[in-house]
């Protein structure tokens, strides 16, 4: 081994234990590594940063302007609204939310799908009276499995095709058949018997609103003489702040509600506040502010007077790319920023006693808001939440749907065609959406993963140097030798399981961009058709259901799922075996 080779793998390696270790970010890992190449003068000044330019970036890129534009138009809105209608039948149910959102992650961002899905399932489980963990893992990985469908439904089978020898890469649908073979057996397993391995949790959930708001109501009045005359709502409320958890959702002035006021409205005498507090902060409130009980006889129907005019109260669960994970409403200041109240909070299927101000926000989280129609519409998608399905919050109409699913179309055909690149007519298709008002350039920058674009641009070359180093080949000539005489499926089960395996632990298009030089040159010792390699590499990064950690649509429900970290391995160890029992003579049989 030269001193490069040596070098290449050992900064390999250690990076593969910074992604499994997690302490750092896995696009800040992979920066590492690009500037140890680049200090060891592994990688050339001049191509240090050219993975950011790889036409996989860029396609990745578009694919999640695209998926946001679908999402913004109602596409897949439209699609989980007839999920409500399928029966409380576990079986059925399952079924259909697997087999939907699998159908949905072929061509549209699966983490994307997931979520949209996700409140759906939640709801679902909740008016059949069962643990949201019976249909949210199998919601999980139906997203992974349809990712392996076509080209752009997952970011490991846009890079593999840049790996494909010759100046053609695999096409949108060259993925299907094997992608779809296996897709279509997991999702049957999953609905049949694998939903019954998953855990229970919380059992004995009843199909009553997870929220009841009207227990927490408190009418209170502005008594004459009271400091807080002629001064703001949002003065009254920094007084407590500290010490108690307060939201104000309404106040009564001469007869008339005014429902979310503005925290900067000036207070009068005799105006009523509609407070949601426990009993403890309600107790702080009285004795810092010198407000009174009104005395009135409307606390019982409080709760039904908050979905009045244009302001409502919605039920939202929070995405994992949501900026709120790991702050607080107080901190954030929502209710100022956003004219959003956090009325409540749940966490794996039970509301939080905990003071909601204070409370560290987590993906998965189920809010409980309450705000003016505009101000859901808008805030909700800079936050990263999305609304429950029966709150009734429309992400779009028929007609911008219907242009919406023509631009999607036009972009997949044109690339089936053979008339433009995959890059090209993905950038097009995303910047025609923007065009069309489908979502604002705003919408299109957040709208892209930019930990994955680093993470990309800067693997991409340190992936290139395991080849030209020749330390692809080295590690390739030392697998030969243990699995000499092996037949040919063996050798591609083994591929994927490795490779499997890997993704695991670390980010799937990190462990693509390690394995696919190895695995090609693997193809060639062993006399293996390239795009059968390619293929086997493809699906075993795509299909981490082993852990929480290995996809972040795993990820996305451990929480509201009440999911241990050992209990992934249930239906994920019998599902990767279907996996790799179907998809080994699939890829021999269509490959070579």
């Amino acid at each position: 081994m030269s001193s490069e080779q040596g070098i290449v793998v050992a900064v390999l390696g250690l990076a593969l234990v910074m992604f499994v270790w997690d302490r750092f970010r896995y696009d800040i890992v992979a920066l590492l590594a690009l500037l140890a190449m680049a200090v060891a003068g592994i990688v050339p000044g001049d191509r240090l940063f050219a993975g950011f330019g790889h036409p996989a970036v860029i396609t990745v890129a578009a694919v999640l302007v695209i998926s946001k534009g679908l999402v913004n138009a109602g596409v897949v809105d439209a699609i989980a609204r007839l999920l409500g209608k399928v029966g409380s039948r576990p079986t059925l149910q399952v079924l259909t939310l697997t087999g939907v959102v699998a159908v949905c992650s072929g061509f549209i961002n699966n983490v994307g799908a997931l979520a949209l899905l996700m409140p759906v399932a939640v709801w679902m489980s909740r008016q059949a009276g069962r643990s949201p963990s019976l249909l949210l893992m199998p919601l999980a990985f139906g997203s992974l499995l349809g990712g392996t469908m076509t080209l752009i439904g997952t970011p490991p089978n846009i890079i593999i095709a840049s790996y494909r020898p010759g100046a053609t890469p695999f096409g949108v649908f060259d993925f299907m058949p094997v992608g779809g073979v296996i897709t279509l057996a997991g999702v049957a397993f999953i609905a049949l018997l694998g939903w019954r391995l998953t855990p229970r949790r919380a059992d004995g959930q009843s199909a009553d609103p997870l929220f009841s708001v009207g227990d927490y109501l408190t009418e209170l009045r502005v008594p004459a003489g009271s400091d807080f005359v002629g001064e703001t709502l949002h003065q009254l409320l920094t007084r407590v702040r500290k010490d108690a958890d307060v939201v104000v959702l309404g106040l009564v002035r001469q007869g008339k509600r005014y429902m979310a006021p503005s925290t900067y409205r000036v207070l009068q005498e005799d105006d009523i506040l509609l407070v949601q507090a426990d009993t403890d902060s309600l107790q702080v409130l009285l004795d810092k502010t010198g407000l009174e009980l009104s005395g009135r006889e409307e606390e019982q129907q409080a709760g039904a007077d908050l979905d009045e005019d244009d302001v409502r109260l919605a039920e939202v669960v929070i995405t994992s790319s949501s900026p709120l994970i790991g702050h607080s409403a107080n901190r954030l200041r929502l209710r100022e920023r956003h004219g959003l109240n956090v009325v409540a909070v749940a966490r794996q299927g039970y509301r939080l006693k905990s003071r909601i101000g204070n409370l560290q926000f987590h993906a998965g989280d189920i809010l409980l808001v309450q705000g003016s129609d505009d101000a859901l519409a808008e805030s909700l998608d800079v936050l990263g939440c999305l609304p429950l399905a029966e709150r009734g919050l429309r992400l779009g109409s028929p007609r911008r749907t219907l242009l919406a699913t023509g631009i999607f179309a036009a972009s997949i055909v044109v690339i089936a065609s053979g008339w433009l690149a995959a890059p090209t007519a993905l950038v097009a298709g995303a910047l025609v959406m923007v065009m069309a008002g489908l979502l604002s350039t705003a919408e299109a920058y957040r709208a892209i993963d930019w930990s994955i674009i680093v993470l990309l641009g800067a693997m991409i070359p340190v992936g290139q140097s395991l080849e030209t180093t020749g330390a692809a080949a080295l590690i390739a000539d030392s697998l030969m030798v243990v699995g000499e005489g092996l037949p040919t499926a063996t050798v591609l089960a083994l591929v994927m399981v490795l490779t499997m395996l890997l993704s695991n632990v670390v980010n799937n298009a990190a462990a693509v961009i390690v394995v696919a030089p190895i695995a090609l040159n693997l193809a060639g010792g062993f006399g293996l058709a390239a795009d059968a390699v390619l293929m086997a590499v493809a699906i075993g990064a795509s299909c981490a259901f082993l852990t929480p950690i290995g996809h972040q649509s795993n990820a996305l429900v451990m929480e509201p799922g009440g999911y241990r970290f050992g209990d992934y391995w249930r239906l994920g160890l019998p599902l990767s075996l279907l996996v790799v029992l179907i998809a080994t003579p699939m890829i021999v049989l269509v490959w070579g």
